[in-house]
């Protein structure tokens, strides 16, 4: 069985990050395990723009913002196996891998999870009707556009309002399809406000809230859809249903966290998130396992996932080197009221923590609010636009945690 010092199973922005701050900062046994022929994730795919502003502070594409590590990478000559699969992950943090070469066993001292997450499809929202052809979810419809160069449909309506689907619309406009309309069960978009403004409103696409999709119909091809209105309850309204012709339907609603593997080492998954739990140090429960990126949370900017896969190298190096021991006194860490939910999960409160959440519903000119077991206020800070699409951060010292024994992230 081969041994490695680090092994990071995922090859997109949290674990391109990773890998090159790890070779940075002088960690050199460094794997970078990647399940595609090419490294980069579903960044491939991603023709439009956006991507680095905060990282690298500069508009790029996903292909540009991929270029940006691989060129890292070949410098500081990091340990790839693309094409390759980890197939079983157990919790003495062996694995086993299996590519084009065979199989092999692998035992390393850190595992970094970067596994990303995938779409959620029409079986898994319970999607009533038939099957036929043009049904598509919107990150299969962007690689079909963007890579394979296929014309998905002419007439399209997009059930979900997520990013990718925003995206999707401003695409097949370009393309010359027309997309008829955005139906969003929500009362507010799942999607960022700039997508809101940038693919719909821009080409005048409508956005109809709190309505969904009940019925697909067509046999060889999808030859439209029955959709309705919903109450404030999420429950449809009698006499709301309509009938759109359209040849395709396109699913953008929601991204489930690839997790399988984490379940199989035996790391809890938190309810919310679909991501494994972690502490200050975005360690599992597993020590030496560590978790960064989509597969942890999913992200609204890949920005934000790299500087996870940064953050998750210094930790890495610092378990490797016996310099990060491991709290046994954790301050558990809770969602309160009007936060969907928080990370990290539990802190020692011995590091500084930068707290990233997600707001349950969108409101205007409120605080957030970490208060401890004794109603103490810990951290406040003032946020003008808060949005469920949008991820939130606040950031508080060590020694502001002082004599605590738990904490509430809240709105107030």
């Amino acid at each position: 069985m081969i041994e490695r010092d680090v092994v990071i199973i995922g090859a997109g922005p949290a674990g391109l990050a990773c890998a090159t701050r790890l070779k940075e900062i002088g960690v050199n046994d460094v794997l970078l395990v990647e399940r595609e022929k090419k490294l980069g994730g579903i960044l491939n795919q991603c023709i439009h723009d956006g991507f680095g502003l905060h990282k690298f502070k500069e508009s790029l594409t996903g292909p540009e913002y991929i270029d940006k590590y691989l060129e890292k990478l070949i410098n500081y000559k990091v340990d790839i196996l693309s094409d390759t699969m980890v197939v079983n992950l157990f919790p003495d943090k062996s694995m086993i891998l299996s590519g084009p070469w065979g199989r092999e066993k692998i035992k390393a001292k850190v595992i970094v999870l970067a596994m990303g997450c995938r779409e959620r499809t029409a079986g898994a929202i319970w999607l009533a009707g038939t099957r036929p052809a043009g049904i598509y979810t919107a990150g299969v419809a962007q690689r079909l556009m963007n890579i394979d160069n296929y014309m998905i449909g002419n007439e399209v309506v997009i059930l979900g309002s997520g990013d990718v689907g925003l995206i999707m619309a401003r695409r097949l406009t370009l393309e010359g399809a027309r997309v008829l309309m955005v139906l969003e069960k929500l009362p507010y978009s799942s999607g960022l406000p700039r997508n809101i403004v940038q693919c719909l409103e821009d080409y005048n696409i409508p956005l109809y809230l709190k309505t969904t999709v009940t019925k697909v119909h067509g046999k060889a091809r999808v030859e439209g859809v029955t959709y309705v209105k919903l109450d404030d309850e999420g429950k449809i309204i009698p006499n709301s249903e309509k009938f759109v012709k359209c040849d395709t339907l396109l699913l953008s609603v929601g991204l489930i966290p690839e997790n399988e593997l984490s379940r199989e080492a035996g790391i809890p998954i938190h309810p919310v998130t679909g991501g494994p739990i972690v502490d200050d140090t975005y360690q599992t429960n597993i020590e030496g396992v560590f978790a960064a990126g989509n597969v942890l949370h999913v992200h609204d900017l890949a920005d934000w996932a790299s500087m996870e896969g940064e953050l998750v190298a210094e930790f890495a190096k610092r378990y490797l080197e016996g310099s990060l021991p491991r709290s046994k006194n954790w301050i558990d860490v809770k969602a309160g009221e009007g936060i969907r939910y928080v990370l990290p999960h539990k802190i020692s409160g011995k590091l500084d923590v930068n707290f990233l959440f997600r707001v349950s519903y969108p409101s205007r000119n409120r605080y957030i609010v970490i208060r401890d077991g004794n109603n103490r206020v810990i951290k406040r800070k003032r946020i003008i636009n808060l949005h469920p699409a949008v991820m939130e951060n606040i950031e508080v010292k060590a020694e502001e945690l002082k004599s605590a024994e738990k904490l509430e992230v809240m709105i107030e």
